[in-house]
C-alpha cells in the first residue's frame, strides 16, 4: 500500500544560517517611513520640552532648550514641579496609565506581552506628559519617552498593514531606535540598544529594518537638530601599563553605584505604594522634593544636557560636583518612584559622570572629563545591563573613538558587578513587579542543533500489517504488566510504514464492528501520514507536531523509508535535559601529571589511582 508521508518533502540541503525571506525587503522599505516618523517625533518632543520649560520658569513662548546650570531660581519655583506632577497624574489617571514610568519597560512589555500593539492615545499622551514632567523641572532625559513614542509610531504604522506580531515588533523597535538616534545622534548605539534590550532575537528580519530606520533618522538629524556629536570630547589620555586596571576599578564602582540606585529607587516606590492616597497624587508629592532640590541646585533640573557637557569639560568644582551627585540622585529617585513620566539615560549619565569626576581627584593621570565619561558609560552598562550599547553610546556622543577600549573595560566591569549582585535590572524589575519574567540571555536554540535520531525511542515498537483486527483489539485491551502506548506504527514485511493504529481506533472498531478476517493493513488510514526523518532537526519536527497537534510520530530512515524509531512529546524533553547536563556537569578532560620511574621524572597522562610502570 503506497503511503505518502507528510515529511517526505523535507530536504536537509535547504537548511540555512538564517530564516530571512523576501519580506525582509518589505519591512526595510517600511522602516524608511518609520525612521522618518521617529526622527520627527524626537524633534517634536524636544521642542515640547523646551516650550513647557520656558512657559513654566520664564513665562515666555519658545521651543528652545533651557539650561539651568549657573542660574538662580526664586523661591516660588518650588511649586512648578508640584503643578507639573499633578497634571501628569491626572493625565495618567484619566488618559492612560501606560504613560507612567521611563518608557523602556513599557516598550519591552508591549513587545513581549502586548503583541507589539500600542494604543494611539499612548503615542499622543506619552510625549505630552513627558514634556510637561521634564518642562516643569523633572530630572529626566528625553530618551525614554522618545523610545516609547518612536516605538508607538512604529507600532501604529505596522497596525495599518497585515503583519505578524513579530513583524510589528520589528517596526516598533525600528521607531524606538530612530527616535533615540535623532535625539543623541548615536545610530550605532541605538541599534545595539535594540539588540540588547528590545528585540529579544538576532535575526535579519528584525536587525536590518532597525538599522535602516536608525540610518534614516541619522540622515534627518542635521536638518532637524544639528550636526556633530552632542558632547564633543577630544581628550586622549596616555594610559600607563596599569591604566586599564583603574578603568576596570572605576567601572566596578559604577556598578555598585548602579545597584544602590536601583535598590533605593524601588524601596522608595514601595513607600509610595503604602500611602493611603491614590497613585494619581504621587507625582505631585514627588514634585515637592524636585522643587526643593532644584531650588538648592538648579543644575539638577530638566534634561541636564548642559550639565553633562560641563562634566565632560571638567567645569565643576569639587563641592559643586558633590552637591550635583547627591541632589540629582535624591530628586531623580523620588520623582521616578512617584510614577511620573521621564527617561533614565540622561540622569544616569549625570550621576555616573559626577562620581567619575570625584574619582578623578584621586587618579594620577587623565583629566576629570575622561573619568567622568568613563563613569557615564559604566553606569549605563551596569544599570541597563547593556555594555555594548553604553560603550558605543559614549563613543558616538563624544565623537572620540580613541577611548573605545577604556569605555569597554569600564562598561563590562559595571555589567559584571550588577549581574552578580542583582537579580534584575532597573528595567526588568518593574516588569517583574507586574508578574512577568524576562530572560535577557540570547542562546542558540538547542532544538535546532539536535537531530531526531539523537532523541527518538528505538527500536520502534510496531505492529505487523498482517495482524488480525481482533488480535489488535486484544493487544490494546491487555496490559500484561506493560503499559501500552496510545498508538503504534503499522508496518509491512519490509518494515515500511503502512499506517498508525491507536487506542481510539480500537475503540471505534469495537463500537462499529469489523469483519472477522480484517487485518491492520485493511484498517490502516490510507490518508497522508504524519512522519519524521531520523536526520531531521528536532526543532522542525517539534514545530510540525505542535501545528498538527500530534503527540506521537513514527520516524523513518530517509534512504530506505523503514521505520527506525518513534518520537513522543516526552522525548522532546530530552533536548532540554541534554542542555541542563551540558551546563551543570563538570569534568576534567585532560590530566597532566609527573611521576618517577627509575629515578627519572616523566610527564604524561595519569589515571586516578594508577601509576604507569
Amino acid at each position: 500500500m503506497a503511503i505518502k508521508p507528510e515529511a517526505a518533502s523535507f530536504d536537509r540541503d535547504t537548511l540555512r544560517d538564517f530564516t530571512a525571506d523576501p519580506r525582509l525587503l518589505l519591512l526595510s522599505l517600511m522602516a524608511v517611513l518609520v525612521g522618518t516618523l521617529g526622527a520627527g517625533s524626537a524633534w517634536v518632543l524636544l521642542r515640547l520640552i523646551g516650550l513647557c520649560t520656558n512657559i513654566a520658569y520664564f513665562q515666555r513662548v519658545s521651543g528652545q532648550t533651557v539650561h539651568f546650570a549657573g542660574t538662580t531660581l526664586p523661591l516660588w519655583t518650588i511649586v512648578i514641579p508640584v503643578v507639573g506632577g499633578l497634571i501628569v497624574g491626572v493625565m495618567a489617571r484619566f488618559g492612560s496609565d501606560k504613560i507612567r514610568g521611563h518608557g523602556i519597560p513599557e516598550a519591552i512589555e508591549a513587545i513581549l506581552i502586548g503583541q507589539s500593539r500600542i494604543e494611539p492615545k499612548v503615542a499622543l499622551l506619552k510625549p505630552l506628559s513627558s514634556a510637561i514632567a521634564i518642562g516643569s523641572g523633572g530630572p529626566f532625559g528625553a530618551e525614554g519617552p522618545i523610545i516609547m513614542t518612536g516605538g508607538a509610531f512604529g507600532s501604529l504604522f505596522a497596525q495599518m498593514f497585515q503583519l505578524s506580531s513579530a513583524e510589528r515588533k520589528t517596526l516598533l523597535v525600528a521607531g524606538a531606535a530612530a527616535g533615540m538616534t535623532a535625539v543623541f545622534n548615536t545610530p550605532i548605539a541605538a541599534v545595539l540598544l535594540a539588540v540588547e534590550l528590545l528585540l529579544f532575537e538576532w535575526k535579519p528580519r528584525s536587525f536590518v529594518p532597525v538599522v535602516v530606520a536608525a540610518v534614516v533618522a541619522a540622515a534627518w538629524r542635521p536638518h532637524l537638530l544639528g550636526v556633530g556629536p552632542l558632547f564633543a570630547y577630544a581628550g586622549v589620555p596616555l594610559l600607563p601599563w596599569w591604566g586599564l586596571g583603574l578603568c576596570l576599578l572605576v567601572g566596578a564602582v559604577a556598578g555598585l553605584q548602579s545597584a544602590l540606585l536601583t535598590v533605593t529607587l524601588y524601596w522608595v516606590e514601595d513607600l509610595f505604594r503604602k500611602l493611603p492616597i491614590h497613585w494619581m497624587w504621587w507625582p505631585a508629592l514627588g514634585g515637592v522634593v524636585v522643587g526643593v532640590g532644584g531650588y538648592l541646585d538648579p543644575a539638577v533640573l530638566g534634561v541636564g544636557y548642559d550639565t553633562i557637557r560641563t562634566l565632560i569639560d571638567g567645569g565643576f568644582a569639587l563641592h559643586a560636583t558633590v552637591l550635583l551627585l547627591v541632589d540629582k540622585a535624591v530628586i531623580w529617585i523620588v520623582a521616578l518612584s512617584s510614577g511620573t513620566s521621564g527617561g533614565v539615560l540622561a540622569p544616569l549619565l549625570i550621576m555616573g559622570g559626577a562620581l567619575g569626576a570625584l574619582e578623578a581627584q584621586l587618579i594620577p593621570f587623565g583629566d576629570p572629563g575622561f573619568w567622568a565619561l568613563l563613569g557615564m558609560a559604566a553606569i549605563l552598562g551596569g544599570t541597563m545591563r547593556a555594555p555594548l550599547t553604553s560603550t558605543f553610546f559614549a563613543t558616538e556622543l563624544t565623537g572620540n573613538t580613541h577611548i573605545l577600549l577604556p569605555l569597554l573595560v569600564a562598561s563590562v566591569a559595571a555589567f559584571v558587578v550588577t549581574v552578580l549582585v542583582m537579580r534584575r535590572s532597573i528595567l526588568t524589575e518593574r516588569i517583574a513587579r507586574r508578574g512577568h519574567h524576562i530572560m535577557r540571555e540570547y542562546t542558540i536554540d538547542p532544538f535546532l542543533q539536535t537531530r531526531v535520531e539523537q532523541i527518538m525511542a528505538r527500536p520502534a515498537h510496531t505492529l505487523a500489517a498482517t495482524t488480525p483486527a481482533k488480535a489488535a483489539i486484544d493487544f490494546f485491551a491487555t496490559v500484561e504488566g506493560t503499559r501500552r502506548h496510545k498508538s503504534y506504527p503499522v508496518v509491512d514485511d519490509a518494515e515500511k510504514l503502512v499506517g498508525m493504529a491507536s487506542r481510539s481506533d480500537v475503540m471505534r472498531w469495537m463500537r462499529d464492528g469489523v469483519a472477522p478476517e480484517a487485518t491492520l493493513a485493511d484498517l490502516a488510514d490510507h490518508q497522508t501520514l504524519f512522519t519524521g526523518y531520523s536526520d531531521e532537526l528536532v526543532g522542525e519536527l517539534a514545530d510540525r507536531m505542535a501545528t498538527a497537534d500530534i503527540g506521537r510520530v513514527p520516524i523513518l530512515d530517509r534512504r530506505t523509508d523503514k521505520v527506525v524509531g518513534l518520537v513522543a512529546r516526552r522525548d522532546l524533553l530530552r533536548v532540554r535535559a541534554y542542555v541542563i547536563r551540558e551546563e551543570r556537569e563538570r569534568r576534567r578532560l585532560l590530566r597532566m601529571g609527573f611521576h618517577l620511574n627509575g629515578g627519572h621524572a616523566r610527564s604524561g597522562r595519569v589515571r586516578s589511582g594508577q601509576v604507569k610502570s
